[in-house]
């Protein structure tokens, strides 16, 4: 079943790519959202079936270069289930956002991409070998290298080329590590689950010094951390809305992921070691990338640096849980759970407000926020839905992103006190630019840009824009009031990871 989820979608593409383009654009948009949905069902159908607790299921593993100890191995556990939930969530949101877009060009290609990526971030997700990460890593890439220079704004063609290559160097570097952990394992393999219970770099601390700074280099890039941001706010500002929500919902949680997934249970010596440098990187992360958001005038680029600003967060919470001292393991899972859980709370309110900052550009060709003034007369749903996203993404209580900031901060305030009182600074930051950037755009008199097409009326949204936001948006309400049904999942693989991380 795990394999039906991950290939369905490029399957799919395949099948949108044999239709002759005279089609109407209905019928691309409906595959595409029918695919969409069929692949959030199969997930539902993964997850009653999951057992919390129970390892690693639904387990598929084939021999695939047998010589070079790689196969097509893939399963889910606590930590991947939710990431492939949120990863199906947000597609669909976004084909459904699509039906709203009348000036999308190319609609066949453009549905067949989002497809194929698709399929990229769920197989990175049940990836257990590392080449088949890879893979799935470097794939990633080139269809969002295409998403944003073939769909994106006017120097979409710059800012596609300095993603691309800042991230492919990246993933060179992530490779140079995988090799590093298959020379030292005997027998030499690549496989996630047999070098995580072998532990091949126990007492070489040099070595394992070595291939964690490999490893941790190329999921930095695509975190990203600071000093490796600089490519996200052009590739942000430059994408199409979709591109967006999907890049900083779904893309960038492959580099926490693979910190949790492989950098941490695989090399837990060298991640002791170290600790205190990601802790350092984590919490310079939340402060810069909230100050430099404080001074954006671009509302979208805005919301790019608080990417890197709740990016750090869980950066932060991964180095102090292994820096916590011996008899702290509550505090340890406590917040590698929370970590998970803002993957998951990120990705579906700050998807929300790229979709919205989307609506924007769709209807004045602008992001520029001193161009607005006075929405919340002229579009009030626009404008309410606006500000339960800023809200939420700030981290109030009874949203999402409350729930995982509290745990990060009550697990890593024993062992790395100093860093996480500092880093709690990023909230009030993040509530300072959210508030101002509310006050600019929604209040006082009306205002537009005086830009072709910006005389008409501001329209609210549209019937598809409300239906891709309001969901993303409710689950984050949910997962506030009620994030049991999440954290029931979490809690046993981050106790699992902790296990790991005390060899």
């Amino acid at each position: 079943m795990l394999t039906v989820l991950v290939l369905l979608p490029t399957a799919v593409a395949a099948l949108l790519l044999c239709l002759p383009r005279r089609t109407p654009r209905a019928v691309f948009l409906g595959v595409w959202l029918a695919a969409a949905a069929a692949e959030l069902a199969l997930t539902a159908v993964i997850w009653a079936g999951y057992r919390a607790g129970g390892g690693m299921q639904y387990e598929q593993r084939v021999r695939w270069i047998p010589d070079a100890g790689v196969s097509y191995h893939v399963g889910a556990d606590g930590l991947s289930l939710p990431l492939m939930a949120l990863t199906c969530v947000l597609f669909l949101a976004c084909a459904g956002y699509t039906w709203a877009r009348r000036g999308t060009r190319r609609v066949r290609e453009f549905a067949a991409l989002f497809l194929f990526l698709q399929t990229t971030c769920l197989g990175l997700f049940a990836a257990l070998d590392l080449i088949l990460f890879f893979l799935f890593f470097d794939l990633s890439i080139v269809a969002m290298y295409f998403v944003i220079a073939g769909w994106g704004h006017r120097d979409a063609a710059r800012a596609a080329l300095t993603f691309f290559l800042y991230t492919f160097l990246g993933s060179l570097a992530l490779l140079l590590g995988f090799i590093g952990l298959f020379l030292a394992a005997d027998p030499h393999t690549f496989d996630i689950v047999e070098l995580t219970r072998e532990n091949p770099l126990a007492g070489r601390a040099a070595y394992g010094g070595l291939v964690l700074l490999a490893i941790g280099v190329g999921l930095a890039v695509k975190t990203p951390t600071v000093p490796f941001h600089t490519w996200l706010p052009p590739a942000h500002t430059e994408a199409p809305a979709v591109g967006s929500a999907i890049l900083a919902g779904v893309l960038l949680k492959m580099g926490t992921y693979g910190f949790l997934r492989i950098a941490m249970p695989v090399l837990p010596g060298a991640w002791r070691e170290y600790a205190q440098v990601f802790v350092v990187v984590g919490l310079v992360s939340v402060l810069y990338g909230a100050l430099v958001a404080l001074a954006q005038t671009d509302f979208k680029r805005m919301i790019a640096y608080t990417s890197v600003n709740h990016m750090g967060y869980i950066v932060l919470a991964f180095g102090a849980a292994a820096a916590t001292g011996a008899g702290a393991e509550e505090a340890r899972r406590l917040a590698v759970t929370g970590a998970v859980f803002q993957m998951v709370s990120h990705g579906l309110l700050t998807g929300a407000l790229f979709l919205l900052a989307g609506v924007l550009y769709d209807r004045c060709r602008t992001y520029e926020m001193a161009a607005y003034s006075g929405l919340a007369g002229r579009a009030p749903v626009f404008a309410a839905l606006t500000g339960v996203a800023a809200f939420a993404s700030l981290g109030l209580p009874g949203f999402s992103g409350f729930i995982a900031e509290f745990q990060i901060f009550t697990g890593s305030l024993g062992s790395r006190p100093v860093e996480t009182s500092l880093a709690v600074l990023g909230i009030l930051l993040t509530a300072g630019l959210f508030l101002r950037a509310l006050q600019r755009m929604l209040l006082g008199p009306l205002r537009l840009p005086d830009a072709p097409g910006a005389g008409r009326p501001f329209p609210d949204l549209r019937a598809p824009e409300r239906v891709a936001v309001v969901p993303l948006l409710g689950l984050g309400v949910l997962l506030g009031i009620a994030p049991r049904f999440v954290l029931d999942v979490i809690e046993p693989a981050s106790r699992g990871v902790m296990e790991l991380l005390a060899r």
